[in-house]
């Protein structure tokens, strides 16, 4: 008997220096089991305290008196599958009659402090269908990307969601988006993971970094085109709209419209063309797009306009050429002069990490969702990288991005450089680099390098 108290005592204590120190290992070895039972022992009575339930139907009460039986219990949604993750559980409920899916919605927070998870949200699968993903830890506090993540063709994993779930840029469903956040919000690493992404992918990236290359120019192996300047940028923006005219003529060439060619087979964007003849895809990120959109002489003005309607045409026209945007800024408002709110209402992907007024949010969320930006003002000073990204359906949600140090992200695109295509059209602003060199670098002018 003493043996085994001290096993007991053993276990108990490495369940809570698990559960203290590594939250993902004391789940997978502990918590699954403990909550799954949790879950399912107290599930009527839950379900019953948080107004998930319906009463009886006439039949079953006029059967109960027929056959002069107890009356029957209110029914709770019942269970079609529970199944454990790395990081919580998935639930999947079928609604009773009278029920609906914003009932359950609505009681996503009761349901997680009655069950005693870290987390729980909820989505409508199908019509009287409902999928409850909770989580048992704070999965945003120590971002872990899976091993293994769903890959396709310009759809990248970013971030980690809040339940647990990746989240994915996916550029053929969402062409362009924007990224807004504060200094030290986390931007810069959010857009190194979209770099690094991107780097294995056959794309070509260009960069506009106006703030003298800080952020983009270390990453220059991989990428086409990179600008550092607004008037570098307003010849790349004229030479990238010159390229997609280039691909709809292409389209226009490769068409094939004729009585016996079927719909499906009919070329409208450039994935519709043959692979042999399809042009390399685009995606142009400009960091910091208030440098681009401010001015102090007549002169700059002129450029400023012209940068502003290249980006919008861009933004309008260049989905079906395969020009994609990922704009960033810390604010993105009627401030910025003319065009600047035709160009965002072209962005409908949406990413906004801490920002210092409610004003900044609302240029994000405002003509999306209202929650979102309540979300997006809420986000503390002390969690870099906690965003909230949302699109234009309405749907939001809270993510993070695993923490990429440049060095880490300067491997990849060295990794990954032989796959920077060359485009003729951005020839002039193709980056020039020197050949890597094997020898060890000082830290500083004083520090001799030893052998």
């Amino acid at each position: 008997m003493t043996g085994f108290t001290v096993a007991l005592v053993l276990v108990v204590a490495a369940a809570g220096l698990l559960r203290w120190r590594r939250p993902a290992w004391y789940w997978m070895t502990f918590g699954v089991t403990l909550a799954a039972l949790r879950v399912l022992v107290r599930y009527a009575s839950v379900m019953d305290a948080c107004g998930l339930t319906v009463p009886p139907s006439r039949w079953r009460l006029a059967l109960a008196r027929m056959t002069n039986r107890p009356v029957p219990e209110s029914r709770a949604p019942r269970i079609l599958r529970i199944r454990p993750t790395r990081t919580g559980l998935v639930l999947r409920l079928k609604l009773r009659p009278g029920q609906d899916a914003f009932d359950v919605s609505a009681a996503t927070d009761r349901l997680r402090h009655s069950f005693g998870m870290y987390g729980v949200t909820s989505r409508e699968l199908r019509s009287g269908v409902v999928e409850l993903r909770m989580t048992g830890y704070d999965v945003l506090k120590r971002v872990q990307m899976p091993a293994r993540t769903d890959q396709a063709p310009m759809r990248v994993p970013v971030a980690l969601r809040e339940d647990g779930s990746v989240h994915y840029r996916d550029y053929r469903s969402v062409p362009h988006g924007l990224t807004l956040g504060a200094t030290e919000s986390g931007k810069s690493v959010y857009q190194r993971n979209l770099v690094a992404g991107l780097a294995p992918h056959d794309v070509a990236l260009v960069g506009i970094d106006c703030k003298q290359g800080v952020e983009l120019f270390p990453l220059a192996r991989r990428f086409s085109a990179l600008a550092d300047n607004p008037d570098t940028a307003l010849g790349l923006l004229e030479a990238l709209v010159t390229h997609m005219e280039e691909v709809y003529q292409l389209i226009r060439a490769e068409q094939r419209i004729s009585v016996a060619v079927p719909d499906a087979e009919i070329a409208a964007d450039i994935w519709d063309l043959p692979e042999d003849l399809r042009p390399v895809p685009v995606v142009v990120l400009v960091d910091e797009v208030a440098e681009l959109a401010l001015f102090a002489t007549k002169e700059e003005e002129k450029r400023r306009d012209r940068i502003i309607t290249a980006l919008v045409r861009l933004a309008q026209l260049g989905r079906a050429a395969g020009i994609y945007l990922e704009i960033c800024g810390q604010r993105f408002g009627s401030e910025l002069g003319k065009g600047i709110t035709m160009l965002r209402a072209q962005l409908t992907g949406r990413t906004a990490h801490r920002v210092n007024d409610e004003s900044s949010a609302n240029m994000a969320f405002g003509d999306i969702s209202p929650d979102a930006v309540l979300a997006a003002i809420q986000i503390p000073t002390d969690t870099p990288g906690i965003a909230i990204t949302g699109d234009a359906s309405g749907g939001w949600s809270r993510i993070r991005a695993p923490h990429t140090s440049l060095r880490e992200a300067v491997n990849i695109c060295n990794k990954h450089a032989e796959r920077t295509p060359d485009l003729p059209a951005l020839a002039p602003f193709r980056p020039v680099l020197a050949p890597v060199s094997s020898a060890p670098v000082p830290l500083s002018k004083t520090a001799p390098v030893t052998a």
